[in-house]
C-alpha cells in the first residue's frame, strides 16, 4: 500500500509513517520542514528506512499546485493530513496565517485527494478545540483534581461545536469541510478529534507538545510554568496507541467514513475528555 502524509516529518507523522515503512508500505512525506525538529525527524526516517520506500517532497499544503501534484504522482490508498498551525497563541498573533494553512491548507487536501481518478481516503486530524470553552458543563473538585459533575467518563461527540479563538475557527473549518467532502463527493473522509498526544520525537514547547516540553524542560533545568491551581486534568494518548487508532478505522472503513471520531485515553483513566461513542 501507499501511504501520502500531510506533516509527515513532524511528531505524529514520522511516527505514523515509521510504523507503514516498518510493515513494508511505500510512504510518501508531504512537509515544508518549518517546524522544530522536523529536519531531526526526516533524517531519522531517512537513516532507518530505504528511499525505495520512503518519499520526501517539501511542500506546502497553502501551494495547491504542489500538492496536487505530490498526490498524484504517489496515488495513495490512505492520505493522513496531518500538517498544520498547531498553537492557539500563534493563531491569535497571526489570524491570517493559522486560516491559510489550516482551512485553506485543509481545503487544498481535499481537492487533491477529489481530483484524483481513483480518490484516496482521507483521515483527519482535528482538535478537541473545536468544542470550545464548554462553560456550560459544571466542574467539581474531587480529591486534588477537576471533574465534570455530570460526565465522569468524559465528552461523545454530540457535544455541540463552538469554535473559540482563530485556531479553534480553522481547525473547525477543515473539520466540517473533511466531513462534508464524504457527504458531498463520497469521499471516504474520518475525522478525528484529538487530545494531547505524546510520545518519541516530540520537540515539544510551552505553546504546543507540552508533555515533551515538560521533560525537555526537567532535564535541561529550565522554569515550568503551571497555570490555574494545578488540579485541572487533561487527557493524553500515546502516540502509539493514536496508530492503532487509526488502523482500526482504516479497517473499518466502511462504518467510520463520514464520521467524526474523538480520540483519547478517555473511559481508562477516570474523568478524562475522550469519550467516543463510535465503537469498531
Amino acid at each position: 500500500m501507499h501511504f501520502f502524509i500531510t506533516g509527515g516529518a513532524g511528531f505524529i507523522g514520522c511516527n505514523l509513517a515509521a510504523h507503514h515503512l516498518q510493515q513494508g508500505n511505500t510512504v510518501t512525506v508531504f512537509d515544508n520542514l518549518s517546524r522544530l525538529g522536523t529536519q531531526h525527524n526526516l533524517a531519522w526516517l531517512r537513516q532507518n528506512f530505504s528511499d525505495i520506500n520512503l518519499k520526501f517532497v517539501q511542500g506546502d499544503i497553502r501551494d495547491f499546485e504542489t500538492l496536487l501534484l505530490a498526490v498524484s504522482n504517489a496515488q495513495p490508498t490512505l492520505l493522513y493530513h496531518l500538517a498544520g498551525q498547531v498553537a492557539v497563541t500563534t493563531s491569535v498573533q497571526n489570524p491570517r496565517e493559522d486560516f491559510e494553512i489550516n482551512a485553506l491548507g485543509t481545503f487544498n487536501v481535499l481537492e487533491a485527494a477529489r481530483m484524483q481518478n481513483t480518490p484516496p481516503a482521507v483521515f483527519y486530524a482535528s482538535t478537541n478545540k473545536v468544542y470550545g470553552g464548554m462553560e456550560d458543563i459544571v466542574t467539581t473538585l474531587e480529591g486534588n483534581r477537576y471533574i465534570y459533575r455530570d460526565y465522569p467518563t468524559g465528552i461523545s461527540e454530540q457535544q455541540p461545536l463552538d469554535f473559540h479563538s482563530p485556531y479553534g475557527c480553522s481547525k473547525g473549518s477543515g473539520d466540517q469541510y473533511v466531513r462534508d467532502y464524504a457527504r458531498i463527493y463520497n469521499l471516504k473522509t474520518v475525522v478525528f478529534r484529538q487530545s494531547c498526544i505524546y510520545g518519541e520525537r516530540q520537540f515539544g514547547v510551552t505553546d504546543q507538545g507540552w508533555v515533551a516540553h515538560f521533560i525537555i524542560a526537567a532535564i535541561t533545568g529550565k522554569p515550568i510554568t503551571i497555570y490555574g491551581d494545578g488540579k485541572q486534568v487533561r487527557d493524553l494518548l500515546y502516540v502509539q496507541d493514536l496508530i492503532q487508532a487509526y488502523e482500526a478505522a482504516y479497517i473499518h472503513l466502511d462504518k467510520a467514513a463520514g464520521q467524526a471520531l474523538m480520540l483519547g485515553e478517555g473511559q481508562s483513566m477516570p474523568y478524562q475528555f475522550g469519550q467516543s461513542s463510535v465503537k469498531f
